[in-house]
């Protein structure tokens, strides 16, 4: 299944929300870093300002959270600041057909209640959000339940829809062996707990259970935004009940349950982002061409290939590529903090001397981030000879983090994973100071 969703969607990969407009492009030559280092420190030399050492965005798109339009303020901050995420649309679309093509290939027995209904329920994460945006449209569109609106697929919760009514999404159908079945979305809502935080696994748990109380036997597919939301509900009642359950992010213990029941799962490349995310940062720190040891083999032999990774130049953005995990091939995905072989060679220290590196993770609690994410980067900084400092957020608000923004002479380049993609300047105006 993996070679059949990535071979149909390989040709219509396009950017939307998660990036601007262009095309897949070699990443230009980095201009050498504004100010040297100490060699025997690798402390930051007082020439260079903070507001031009190396930057990189992660994990958050620097964008209006309405529209999704791209804050090109953020990302041309400096000659060296990038963004590194992934695909958000290309792997919405792939996730949408890896539930569609488990509904065709497994539709005897799927209709619980034979009503000739396969009903699905969907876990938003944060209606604010690209990437959830982009999945909860990608699922949609897949499912032939999305409505436009002004061009674009209407992403609003349902909140429920038993009857098949709402506004926001309408009802899809499917024929499978001369039989057609209507496809519904049940109900749908952001998971976002009392005290604001979004993609919230013990909300997504509770939604579950009042769903499943009130029209149980109606639910066939559950859909969710995240791998964290996906296993609470499946924990909480998709496993007792063998509903197949859809998450995002390849999370080790929901790859791990696919054996049990899960139906599937995204996996974002988080090897090939973790690397990026470094990896700029040390070629700007460097002096060379950005796209040393990613585009173009480096003296250590690393080097990415284009099938896992593109860099848009109009947004300075790269972008890692999305796969299907499946019962195909879940047991490949085991082990989600492990590097990647093509990038995993140690850099000479003495030709890539130690620097210093502020990076935080916008929630200290995000399943995806501090299980897979930060385990990663913390094998990559020991590969790139980066001594990286993690700062942990709440998920709840900026203040929470760039109160911790401090001594920043004492750091040669940053790595920021926002709250909100909305809040670039509560960063930028701390590093211009």
């Amino acid at each position: 299944m993996k070679k059949i969703l990535a071979l149909s969607l390989a040709a219509a990969m396009t950017l939307g929300l998660a990036a601007c407009g262009g095309g897949t492009t070699t990443a230009e030559s980095s201009t050498p870093p504004a100010g040297e280092t100490t060699p025997a420190t690798g402390a930051p030399s007082a020439e260079v300002t903070n507001a031009q050492k190396p930057l990189v965005w992660f994990n958050r798109q620097p964008s209006n959270s309405t529209t999704g339009e791209l804050d090109m303020a953020a990302l041309s901050f400096n000659e060296d600041t990038y963004y590194v995420g992934f695909d958000a649309n290309q792997g919405a679309e792939l996730q949408g057909q890896m539930v569609l093509e488990y509904i065709q290939n497994n539709i005897d027995g799927l209709d619980r209640n034979g009503d000739g209904i396969i009903g699905y329920v969907l876990a938003v994460g944060d209606i604010g959000h690209n990437d959830s945006i982009a999945r909860t449209r990608g699922v949609r569109s897949a499912l032939g339940t999305a409505v436009e609106v002004d061009g674009n697929v209407d992403s609003t919760p349902v909140g429920t829809n038993l009857d098949g009514t709402s506004t926001y999404v309408q009802d899809g159908s499917i024929d499978v062996g001369g039989t057609t079945y209507t496809i519904r979305e049940l109900a749908s809502q952001e998971m976002k707990n009392s005290a604001g935080a979004t993609w919230d696994a013990a909300t997504a748990g509770n939604a579950i259970n009042t769903w499943s109380a009130s029209f149980g036997d109606q639910i066939d597919i559950v859909v969710s935004n995240n791998d964290g939301m996906g296993m609470a509900m499946f924990n909480a009642w998709s496993q007792a009940n063998s509903v197949p359950t859809f998450g995002y992010d390849a999370n080790a213990d929901a790859v791990a349950a696919i054996a049990n029941g899960y139906g599937g799962t995204i996996s974002q490349h988080a090897d090939v982002q973790a690397y990026l995310t470094l990896r700029v940062l040390r070629n700007a720190l460097d002096g060379v061409d950005v796209d040393t040891g990613i585009g173009t083999e480096d003296d250590a032999g690393n080097v990415l290939g284009d099938d896992v990774y593109y860099y848009d130049e109009a947004s300075r953005s790269y972008y890692a590529l999305n796969v299907a995990v499946t019962e195909d091939n879940y047991q490949d995905f085991l082990d989600s903090t492990v590097v990647y072989a093509p990038v995993s060679n140690q850099l000479d220290a003495s030709a890539h001397p130690e620097k210093k590196v502020w990076l935080n993770i916008y929630n200290a609690a995000d399943n995806f981030l501090s299980a897979t994410y930060q385990p990663l980067l913390q094998n990559y900084d020991d590969l790139l000879n980066l001594n990286v400092e993690y700062i942990g957020g709440d998920g709840q608000t900026e203040g929470n983090i760039t109160n911790r923004l401090t001594n920043l002479d004492s750091y040669d380049a940053f790595a920021i994973n926002m709250v909100k993609t909305d809040n670039a300047a509560s960063y930028t105006t701390i590093l211009s100071q």
